[in-house]
């Protein structure tokens, strides 16, 4: 057994605070975007508005969001820029978001919500855990409209299971129906009209005012570090919030030289990228071209700089299981704390190819960590992620990579303690 010292496991902590605390404090993708805001305007970033005119100068950073739930920032060189260097994760995670009109009076006591499943979740990880509400309502204010994020920041729901006594197969798996078997419980009916009246009162607003609302289920759970040896996160929303995290703390810690330097987290990734602010829309396109608006860059050097560019495409990656490791591969199988995942597919689900694969190797070597390799096995299909899906609207080498992890798309994920500092190691060497 790898004996830690105290003093490597105090550093441990110590490290992955800043990581812990982000993600904590995100529980939806409009927080985690609040929360990426507030750490580029503490290095200086400038805040842009797409409906606004952008006057950039050289050796300035910015950034800009759209929908409050995706979010580009940028660096600029002082010299000329030959190109873009980019990485891309995305801000959700699968979960329960509410429906319209949401509390259901359920005879002859219980309050209940009405929820909806954003994502592929799995739903049995959702049961009997202290659950929030979170998201963000559009309120009127004078002749406008305003968006608030609201947290209620309380044990507020629960989705209790069914007891065994009434289910001996219990055991021998459940088929959830999301609609009658995950509803959570809130109060007694005797509260119903409660739920509204506390957001209003949570964002200091009158209940009356509130005339939309994107509002989420979250999992009440901190992260922690597990294991003898202080060796494995758990915590919710680790896809793909780890990376969301380290590509903006790259990000903000390098200066370009002859670059420009780019990190976007997109939204709707879970549900297919399909949306005005997903990694399908033109949000990256357009950022792209206004930054060689606001700096007299003509459209040919525009595509010039295209053709030198790259992206990194940073989405957690499906690492061994201990208890079915006939679930991976035969010779591609990521173990926690062994580094960075370069995830190939041979239909293309990535974006990798051979020399995109090479850079990211060689960026790994020069940055001084481990990488290593992830597929699906050929008769298991796999999910999508950024890559290919950006790379509709701007052709670049991409190269798809991610964090090893267990349990994705649980209520509860759980990933390596070291892997986070190598992935933001090698983007400061690919920023630098």
């Amino acid at each position: 057994m790898n004996h830690m010292r105290k003093e490597d496991r105090d550093m441990k902590k110590i490290d992955l605070h800043k990581l812990f605390t982000f993600i904590d404090e995100s529980p939806t993708c409009f927080h985690a975007v609040a929360n990426l805001e507030k750490m580029l305007d503490k290095q200086g970033f400038v805040r842009l508005h797409e409906k606004d005119t952008w006057k950039l100068e050289k050796g300035r950073k910015y950034y800009v969001n759209r929908n409050g739930s995706s979010l580009m920032a940028f660096t600029l060189p002082s010299t000329k820029s030959l190109g873009f260097r980019m990485v891309a994760a995305h801000s959700d995670s699968p979960c329960f978001k509410l429906k319209e009109s949401p509390e259901i009076a359920a005879d002859p006591y219980y309050l209940k919500l009405n929820v909806e499943k954003y994502g592929g979740m799995i739903l049995s990880t959702w049961l009997d855990r202290p659950l929030s509400v979170a998201g963000r309502i559009v309120v009127k204010d004078g002749d406008g409209l305003r968006s608030c994020l609201v947290n209620l920041e309380r044990d507020t729901a629960i989705i209790p299971n069914l007891a065994i006594h009434m289910n001996r197969d219990m055991n021998k798996g459940v088929e959830y129906n999301p609609q009658t078997d995950m509803q959570p419980i809130v109060g007694a009916v005797s509260g119903k009209g409660s739920l509204m009246k506390q957001i209003a009162k949570a964002t200091g607003v009158k209940e009356k005012d509130i005339l939309g609302s994107d509002l989420f289920l979250y999992n009440r759970d901190k992260c922690r570090l597990v294991g003898v040896d202080d060796a494995f996160i758990a915590g919710p929303r680790l896809d793909d919030l780890e990376c969301a995290y380290a590509g903006m703390a790259a990000l903000a810690d390098c200066a370009p030289e002859n670059y420009v330097n780019l990190c976007v987290v997109f939204d709707n990734e879970e549900v297919g990228s399909g949306t005005k602010q997903g990694a399908a829309s033109t949000f990256l396109k357009d950022v792209l071209e206004r930054i060689c608006c606001g700096l007299t860059i003509s459209r040919e050097e525009y595509l010039c700089m295209i053709a030198d560019s790259f992206l990194i495409s940073a989405d957690n990656a499906h690492a061994l299981h201990p208890n079915h490791p006939g679930k991976a591969d035969e010779t591609n199988r990521p173990m926690l704390n062994g580094g960075i995942v370069i995830k190939y597919h041979g239909s293309q689900k990535y974006a990798t190819d051979a020399y995109s694969a090479a850079v990211m190797k060689d960026l790994c070597n020069r940055a001084d960590v481990p990488y290593q390799t992830y597929a699906n096995r050929s008769d298991i299909p796999g999910g999508s992620t950024l890559g290919n899906i950006a790379m509709s609207q701007v052709s670049v080498s991409t190269v798809d990579i991610g964090l090893p992890q267990l349990a994705m798309h649980s209520a509860l994920e759980t990933a390596g303690a070291k892997d986070p500092e190598y992935l933001i190691k090698a983007l400061r060497t690919f920023f630098q």
